[in-house]
This record gives structure tokens, C-alpha cells and sequence, in this order.
């Protein structure tokens, strides 16, 4: 699995998905002018830019274990203090931000528990902690359709149902495993209309993550299976693919 590539690959992947999502995340914690934030695992920046766009540069950092990634935040995003680094061991003084966020990382975390725990470290009191992963084990993340059709072809294949926190309830497990308790729980969703296969299949020919890792790893027969497979259960162009993310937000007690 590699999430060693290019900002511009990793949008075309998963930021169609990931871009709608940081909006509607935002929302939901209550990000708001004032405010001082860290994006934890901030990838190609969908929510880091976010960020930026309701509390300034100046009030954002970001942290990411992706060279690449962190190597193109300065053009991507000017001005955010963006550090490479881990979620679980976060180079940040205690209570130093009002808001710690990880967008669709908790999942790929080495441990989701000493992750989280740092976030709340680096939170001030009062502060909000907050995670989403995609629902990849109840079938209604955004590579639903393909892993299915990669299950079709071969049983054996290991897809992200089985990470950490993709099951209904095991991200606010998590949160509760590391001492946040009575956190809220809920489901986010957006839609994104694809216009044609081609486009929504494109992107999975680039590398990026586990489903990326799956289709370079097959030979020119097996991709084409695939493709076709994922043909089949997909309807007529146009269409729209509803993405279901597991949300957890945790107010930090005074």
C-alpha cells in the first residue's frame, strides 16, 4: 500500500470524495474565525484547506507521514505550518490547538489509540478532538462497488473492511480506548455524480492506497477483468456514488 504519490494523483483517487467530505466535517465540529486547528494525516490537504479557508493560514498546521505530501503543501497551500511526522507522536505542545482533526486516517494509523490520545494531548480544555473513517465494512464507503467486484474475481482479496475503525461503533471505541469518553457519534454522507466510467475509473490505475496497490499488482489481463467487472455493477453513465463516513467528535471538558 503506498500513499507515496503525487497531491495531484491523490485528488484525482479519493478527493472527489474527500474534498465534500471536509466541508461537511467542518460543519459538524464547528470550525469557526477565532479558532486555531491541526489536521492530523492531512494527505493532499482536502480538509487542511478547509481549514484555511475559515480560520487562516496562520491558525492552521498540519502533519502528515508522506514525504510527498508534505513536500507540496507550500504550493498547495501557502502559509500552514505543515510537518512530516506521525499521529502518535505529534510534535505539538500540550493544549496548543482548539481543534484536532483526522480525515480518513484513524484507519491507516500504526495505533489508532496512542493517535488519538496524542489529539486530545494537544488540545486546550474545552477543545473538540474529532476523526471520520469511511464505512468500508458496512459497504457504503466509496470503493464499495470496487472491491466488490474484486471479490468477485478473486475471494481471497483482502479489502479495508477489516482497518481499524470502518465498522459501525469501532471509531468511537477507539476514542473511548484512549480515555475520550461520551463522545457523539454520526454518519456522514456526500454524493458525487461521475460522468462517465472512464473518469471514475481512471484513478484507480494511479497507485494510491490499498485499492491502488491492488489494481498495479495485477497483470494486463486481471485489470481488465476488473474494469469490466466493475462495469457490470456500476449503472449507466452518469451516476453517483453516495460515500458513507463513520464520525466521531469528542468535546474535551473544560
Amino acid at each position: 500500500m503506498s500513499f507515496e504519490v503525487s497531491t495531484a494523483a491523490y485528488g484525482q483517487f479519493m478527493g472527489r470524495y474527500s474534498e465534500p467530505l471536509a466541508l461537511a466535517f467542518a460543519d459538524l465540529t464547528g470550525v469557526r474565525r477565532g479558532q486555531s486547528a491541526l489536521d492530523v494525516g492531512c494527505g493532499a490537504g482536502a480538509l487542511t484547506a478547509v481549514l484555511v479557508e475559515r480560520l487562516g493560514a496562520e491558525r492552521v498546521v498540519a502533519i502528515d507521514p508522506s514525504p510527498s505530501f508534505v513536500a507540496a503543501m507550500p504550493d498547495v497551500l501557502p502559509g500552514v505550518e505543515v510537518t512530516l511526522g506521525s499521529a502518535e507522536h505529534l510534535p505539538y505542545r500540550n493544549g496548543s490547538v482548539d481543534r484536532a482533526m483526522a480525515q480518513l486516517v484513524v484507519h491507516f494509523m500504526s495505533d489508532p489509540v496512542t493517535g488519538l490520545a496524542e489529539m486530545d494531548r494537544v488540545t486546550v480544555p474545552g477543545g473538540v478532538v474529532a476523526a471520520n473513517v469511511w464505512d468500508h465494512a458496512g459497504g457504503e464507503g466509496p470503493l464499495a462497488v470496487f472491491w466488490r467486484a474484486a471479490r468477485d474475481l478473486d475471494p481471497s482479496v483482502p479489502d479495508e473492511s477489516q482497518l481499524p475503525g470502518v465498522s459501525e461503533g469501532h471509531l468511537a471505541q477507539l476514542f473511548a480506548d484512549a480515555g475520550l469518553t461520551g463522545a457523539r457519534s454520526s454518519k456522514l454522507v456526500v454524493r458525487v455524480e461521475h460522468p462517465s466510467f472512464d473518469e471514475w475509473w481512471d484513478p484507480f490505475m494511479l497507485g494510491v492506497g490499498p485499492a491502488g496497490s491492488h489494481v498495479a499488482a495485477l497483470d494486463i489481463d486481471g485489470q481488465t477483468a476488473l474494469r469490466d467487472r466493475c462495469r457490470e455493477l456500476l449503472p449507466e453513465a452518469p451516476f453517483v456514488i453516495s460515500a458513507a463516513a463513520w464520525t466521531v467528535v469528542w468535546d474535551k471538558p473544560d
